[in-house]
Order: structure tokens, then C-alpha cells, then sequence
């Protein structure tokens, strides 16, 4: 071959393979938004945002009248529609947020579009709520505003066969309670159905399907008419083992099992999840677009379906993932393990080739560079986790401010740095093992590592094994037809870049979906998968990349100066400023019983301006049980804050035990939250046997009671205790309101410095012990 023509191959196969990335990339991009004159029965960004605005207006936590208002706006664009909205009343209680339980009082907003025939109710979730420092622009006022529109598109258009039941939620961001008063009580859900839930955890990218119930595959087969569709079983099998929840978490727990469901958020942007800056104009209206577009689409498809099948879940979980084209990939679970297995023959196959032949194109493959090479291809992906791991420390030591962050306000240039290490990493143990071990050694033990994660996911997390089975499984096939059926070095250039093609479409959506869903601070995850797609990549760079010493540093420092040039552009683009503040997280805690008070931060390490308040570590367990390991605090003037009380109602026998009927109210003038109203009351105690709290029993795990009521009135309320006959009950009592301002010795912050998306942000908690 002509010198001109190797350079012609090599540029067209790596033309082609960059062509791909872009196309792969695209795939898992939200769509432009349609403008408010678009046509009637479609889904506009533009007229949905209207709704955002109105519900991003203001903060409006559970229980606030800002969040009344909220739920009275939605009642009349309910009504505009000509439905019939309802605001249901109910009192939900959920262990789901750690081991305490939680209630509330709920006002859920629920309204139904009858279907000409319905098969069962396809219930459409979003929460109406806002976390307790946030405008919830995107966090839920995208779901309401997309439950809101797609209502609309859907009368526009021909009845549907279903009903479809439109759940506004209340008191999601305080304990889930809302979804779970509707799945626990309300008649619309007795006979169970598909629930469909919408969520938002950032302020951009695209809305991504990362969660389904068990037994997914026809509920994936309907997701996969959807436009836009953006979803992997790799996320589904990663939420699960998160402590994460959402809405659709009640349903899904119901012990009857008569739901089945989706979620789907978008998550990118997350310097905003429960902030003060999400806001109306922070929210993507691409990313609102991709929500609603798809909600429309599934809501169509689900409601003209056999609901009652699609409430069954099916026999198994389905493996999927996004293709250029808005396709979505699928296929059945029982075909993970055989795919896994096959991948490993095929390498195991292509190994024995290459031992056959002992040397390929002047590079050596023996039996002993082939084991040689697979050892060494694990150490990109060490690499890539000790590179992600000092990359954050690097990030971390410039700018602190980034240790309470999932990810920085404006990250794509420390992704690209990230992605940068990671190359630098693959393209160094390539280059600087190639000329003692041979590209076609080191090849073989790349996708000999694949091949092994394919079958270890196979076995621990079904839905990832595609991540590393196929690529291996290409790339084995590839080499084999390289080595025994293409004819010249183009034949085996092509062949191995049409194997590496597979890895470059299953991998770059999943590397770009990791960033924003782990973030930067465990950037652990995407590095890894990164790092995969470099080892699929590896028997593409054996035969498309020249061999010598100069070509081969070039490479690597490449890689190392994008990671460092775009490292640098991170911190010069990404400064904390008033519009990009530096998140920080400050409380005011009072014991009423002894007069002392103290701030406290839960801050990692305390910023400059936290610092000013807190200058010890110390454990505040005991008088504050919310604080359940060592905090920062300091000492600070006791404010004229009253204690919650506890009235005794009745005190009745019941055998060995006593049953104690309580009234727990704050105190007049007692901390309110920063839109008007109290955040929780806290009980904790021990020796408990049985325990009720606003009617819903909640559990005495050993005997210690811990449960909050959120938002309580004036009249507080009510609970009942079953303690030992003769015995004393210590009840600790804790009011947790909010806001700082006008506290003794509260100092505000400066520009550049914000608070914190956290539920202990502003938190002001009086606390008093009660004897019974």
C-alpha cells in the first residue's frame, strides 16, 4: 500500500469514527422548542412556560400559602380545560427518606380526562411543591407545567382509550407524602394502573427515562415511541442501589404490587436543585420541550393502550439504550448472559488466532504478550479513577467552594478535562506498552477486560452488561474477519473501525448521560465508562495510529494538553459571583430547657463566610436528633423563640401499657419557614411500643420512636403513644422553622456567596425535652 493511501484509509476510518461520537452525542440531546403558536394538539415549550413562570415566582414549600396559591392556580388551569379538578385532602406517611418516618397533611390536586373505553387509569405525576429555600422553577414547576400542556395537547387531539388521571402532588420535597396519601387512600388508585412521574433535578439537558418499575420490558416498548427517547437500563440498575426518591417511589412500594411506572427527569444544570436560583430564567426550554414532547407521546401511546397489561409487570426487565435517529435499542434480559458469553468466546477466539500466528505486521503475539497485555489493560481503568479522584482534589484546592457541590455552576470545561485525563491515561499505556507487548497484545487484552465486566454485569447488574459485552463482542468479531477474511491493511483498518463503531454508539451517550446524573465530585463513574470506550477504541488505534516514538508523544500530549487547557478554562469561566454563588449551609438551634444556642453547619469544611459562625466540631445529637453526626457549630445569643408544646388529652390503660393521647403545637411566634410557616416538628424518644401521628401508625423500630409532622397550624397535632405501664416517657421535642435574618449576631452574606440547596439550609430549630 502507497504511503498516501494509508494516510487516506487512516483519515477516513477516524473521520467516520468522530462522525459517530458526533452522532451518538446527539442522540441524548433535548430538541429545540416549539413556539406558543405551534399546532394545537402538540407540545409547546414556549406556552408551557407560562406556567413556570407563575409557579417560579415565589418559594412555596409545603404548607405555605405561597404553595395555596400555587395549588390554586392549577386548579384553574384544570378548570380553563374544561375538567373537573378536585384537591384532595389526606395525610401521607413515608420511611422512605432514611430510617425516620415522616407525615404530613396533604392537598393533592387531581383531575381526569375520562377515555372512551378505559382498560385501567394511567396516572400522570408531578409535584406542586417547592424544597424549602427554592423557587422550584424547574424543580417540579417543569412537571406541572408539562402535566399542564400535554392535558391540553391531549383534548386537542382524538379521545384516548384510557382514562388518564392527572396527579398534582403535595409535600413531595418534605417526605413523599402527598404520592403517597393518593396511592395509599384515594379511590382512583384502588385498582392500581401505570403511573408515569416527572421530575426535574437540575435546570438543562435532556430528559432522561432513568427509573422503571420491575419486570420493565412492555413499559420500555411503549417508552420507545416516544420522539426524543433518552434512556439506558444502566441508569435504571444504578437508581436502584441509589437512596434516591422521587414520587414514584410510594407507588412502587404499594405491597399489593398494582402499580407499574416511569420517571423521567432532566438533571443537568444541578448547581440549582433546591436553590434559590431556580428560577424561570434558568430552565432550558429545550430541556422543558424534551419533557413534554415525550410526555405527550407516552401519554398517547399508554392511553391508548391494554392498561391493565401494562400494570402487570412482565416477565423480566428489558436492556435498552439510545441510537442515533431517536431510536431506542432493546432487547430482552434473558439475552444478557448469552451475549456475555458469546463476547467472551469471541475473545477468547481471537486470542487463540493471534497465539496461532505469533506475530502480526512485525508485532508479537505470543501466548505470553497476550496475557502480559490483558494484565495491563486495567490500568486505564485504575487510571481513569485515580485521575477523576485528583482532578475534583485539584478542583477542590482552587476553589473550595466546589467541596459542596455536586457539580460546579458551569461544568462542561472540567468534563472535557476529565475526559482529558482519561486519554491521557489510555493513550499512555497504549504508546508506552506497544512497542514491548505489540498493538494486537494489547488490543486482545482491552476487549478481554470488556469481555470480563460484560459477564460480571451479566451476573450483579443485568441491565449494564451491554455497556461492555457488545463493544467486546464487536471488537472480537472484528478482529477475527480482520485476520482471517479482510483482504490488506485497508480491509483490516475498516473492520476494526467498524468493530470500535459499536462501542463509540453504546458508550458516548452513557458518558455524557454520568456527568451531569453523578456529577464531577464522583466523576468516578463517567471516567470508568470513559475509559471503557477507550479500550473499545483500542484495536481501532492498533492499526489506524503509525507506530514511532515522536507520533506516539504527540498523542499523549494531545490528551494531556486538553485536560490541562480546558482545566484551566474551568476556572476561569466558572467563578462564584451573585449569580453563581458559592453554596453554603448555616442553621440557628435553641434549647429552650437550658437558654444555650449555637449555629451549626453541616459543611464539609466551612467556608470563609460560614466560618465566622462555627469554630468547633462537635456532636449535637442528643439535644437536636436531626444532626445525626459531628457538625460545625459555635456558640451564639439565645433569641426569643418559644418551645413547641405538648398537651396531654387522655391517658388511658391498656394492659401493661399506657396509651397517651398528645397535642403537639408550636409555640406562638415560633421560627417559621422562609415563606411563611413552620417547616416540621420533630418526636424522638424511646421505650416506645406503638406510635400514631395524625392517624397514620408509624414505626418503633427497638422502641424508638423518630417521625416528623411537616407543616402543622396552630392547632398542631395530634398523636398517640403506647408506652410501659409505670413508666416515665422522655419526649424530645424539635420545631424546625427557617430563615436567619434578624436572629442576634446574624451576619448576611456578601455577594458571591449564596445558600445551599439543602434541607438544613436557613434551619432554625427550638427544642425542648417534655417528661410524660
Amino acid at each position: 500500500m502507497t504511503p498516501t493511501r494509508s494516510r487516506a484509509t487512516t483519515l477516513a476510518c477516524s473521520l467516520f469514527l468522530l462522525v459517530l461520537v458526533a452522532l451518538a452525542a446527539r442522540s441524548v440531546q433535548p430538541p429545540s422548542p416549539l413556539p406558543a403558536d405551534a399546532a394545537a394538539d402538540q407540545f409547546s415549550a414556549e406556552r408551557a412556560f407560562a406556567t413556570v413562570e407563575a409557579i417560579g415566582d415565589d418559594v412555596h414549600p409545603h404548607g405555605t400559602p405561597e404553595a395555596a396559591a400555587v395549588r390554586d392556580a392549577i386548579v384553574a388551569d384544570l378548570a380553563g380545560l374544561g375538567l373537573d379538578p378536585e384537591v384532595t385532602e389526606g395525610v401521607g406517611m413515608s420511611g422512605r427518606l432514611g430510617d425516620q418516618s415522616r407525615v404530613a397533611a396533604t392537598r393533592n390536586v387531581v383531575a381526569t380526562i375520562p377515555g372512551t373505553g378505559s382498560t385501567g387509569p394511567v396516572f400522570l405525576v408531578a409535584h406542586y411543591d417547592s424544597a424549602e429555600v427554592s423557587h422550584g422553577a424547574n424543580d417540579d414547576g417543569a412537571g406541572v407545567a408539562t402535566l399542564l400542556e400535554t392535558a391540553r395537547a391531549v383534548l386537542a387531539g382524538e379521545p384516548l382509550r384510557n382514562d388518564l388521571v392527572l396527579v398534582f402532588t403535595d409535600a413531595e420535597e418534605a417526605c413523599l407524602c402527598g404520592a403517597e396519601a393518593f396511592a395509599h387512600a384515594d379511590p382512583r388508585a384502588a385498582d392500581g394502573g401505570v403511573v408515569v412521574n416527572v421530575e426535574a433535578r437540575g435546570s438543562s439537558g435532556p430528559a432522561i427515562m432513568f427509573e422503571t418499575s420491575d419486570g420493565n420490558a412492555d413499559l420500555v416498548d411503549a417508552y420507545a415511541h416516544v420522539p426524543y427517547p433518552v434512556g439506558t437500563s444502566m441508569a435504571v440498575e444504578v437508581y436502584r442501589i441509589l437512596p434516591n426518591d422521587t414520587d414514584l417511589s410510594p407507588f412502587l412500594d404499594d405491597p399489593d404490587g398494582r402499580f407499574t411506572g416511569l420517571n423521567a427527569a432532566y438533571i443537568d444544570g444541578s448547581a440549582t436543585y433546591h436553590a434559590p436560583e431556580d428560577t424561570p430564567d434558568r430552565m432550558s426550554r429545550a430541556s422543558l420541550q424534551h419533557h413534554g414532547a415525550n410526555m405527550l407521546a407516552l401519554a398517547r401511546e399508554l392511553g391508548d393502550g391494554d392498561a391493565a397489561a401494562l400494570a402487570t409487570p412482565s416477565a423480566g426487565d428489558a436492556t435498552y439504550f439510545p441510537l442515533p435517529g431517536g431510536v431506542l435499542a432493546r432487547y430482552p434480559g434473558w439475552l444478557v448472559l448469552p451475549l456475555a458469553v458469546a463476547a467472551a468466546v469471541a475473545v477468547g477466539a481471537l486470542a487463540v488466532v493471534l497465539a496461532r500466528r505469533r506475530e502480526v505486521r512485525g508485532e508479537r503475539t505470543t501466548a505470553g504478550t497476550l496475557v502480559l497485555g490483558f494484565v495491563s489493560a486495567l490500568l486505564p481503568l485504575v487510571g481513569a479513577v485515580a485521575g477523576s479522584i485528583a482532578l475534583w482534589w485539584v478542583m477542590g484546592l482552587v476553589r473550595p467552594g466546589y467541596a459542596e457541590m455536586l457539580d460546579p455552576w458551569r461544568p462542561w470545561a472540567f468534563r472535557v478535562a476529565l475526559l482529558g485525563v482519561v486519554a491521557t491515561v489510555w493513550t499512555a499505556w497504549f504508546v508506552g506498552l506497544r512497542r514491548s507487548l505489540g498493538g494486537p497484545a494489547l488490543a486482545v487484552g482491552a476487549l478481554g477486560w470488556l469481555a470480563v465486566l460484560g459477564v460480571v454485569l451479566a451476573a450483579a447488574t443485568p441491565g449494564g452488561s451491554y455497556l461492555a459485552a457488545l463493544p467486546a463482542l464487536a471488537g472480537a468479531v472484528a478482529g477475527l474477519v480482520a485476520l482471517t477474511r479482510a483482504r490488506g491493511l485497508v480491509g483490516r483498518r475498516v473492520a476494526a473501525t467498524l468493530g470500535a463503531a459499536v462501542g463509540v454508539v453504546v458508550l458516548v451517550p452513557v458518558v455524557l448521560l454520568f456527568f451531569p446524573a453523578l456529577g464531577l465530585a464522583t466523576g468516578a463513574a463517567p471516567a470508568v465508562v470513559a475509559a471503557l470506550l477507550g479500550l473499545a477504541l483500542t484495536p481501532a488505534l492498533a492499526v489506524l495510529w503509525p507506530r514511532g516514538r515522536r507520533r506516539a508523544l504527540g498523542l499523549v500530549g494531545g490528551c494531556a494538553a486538553v485536560g490541562v487547557v480546558a482545566l484551566v478554562v474551568g476556572f476561569v469561566a466558572d467563578p462564584f459571583d451573585a449569580e453563581h454563588p458559592e453554596p453554603t449551609r448555616l442553621a440557628y438551634a435553641l434549647d429552650a430547657d437550658t437558654g444555650s444556642a449555637h449555629w451549626v453547619s453541616d459543611e464539609g469544611t466551612p467556608s470563609d463566610w460560614t466560618a465566622q459562625f462555627v469554630d468547633t466540631e462537635t456532636d449535637l445529637s442528643e439535644p437536636f436528633p436531626m444532626f445525626d453526626h459531628e457538625v460545625h457549630a459555635g456558640d451564639a445569643a439565645a433569641a426569643d423563640l418559644p418551645a413547641p408544646v405538648v398537651d396531654v388529652l387522655d391517658t388511658e390503660p391498656a394492659g401493661n401499657a399506657r396509651v397517651l393521647t398528645l397535642r403537639v403545637t408550636p409555640g406562638d411566634g415560633a421560627p417559621v419557614g422562609t415563606a411563611g410557616a413552620l417547616r416540621y416538628v420533630q418526636l424522638n424518644a424511646s421505650g416506645v411500643e406503638g406510635a400514631q401521628v395524625a392517624g397514620r401508625t408509624v414505626p418503633v423500630d427497638g422502641g424508638v420512636l423518630d417521625t416528623r409532622f411537616y407543616a402543622p397550624g396552630e392547632d398542631g397535632f395530634e398523636v398517640t403513644l403506647t408506652v410501659p405501664a409505670g413508666q416515665p416517657l422522655d419526649l424530645r421535642v424539635v420545631a424546625a422553622g427557617g430563615g436567619l435574618e434578624g436572629l442576634p449576631g446574624f451576619v448576611g452574606r456578601p455577594a458571591g456567596v449564596g445558600v445551599a440547596g439543602s434541607h438544613t439550609s436557613e434551619l432554625v430549630l427550638v427544642g425542648t425535652s417534655v417528661s410524660l
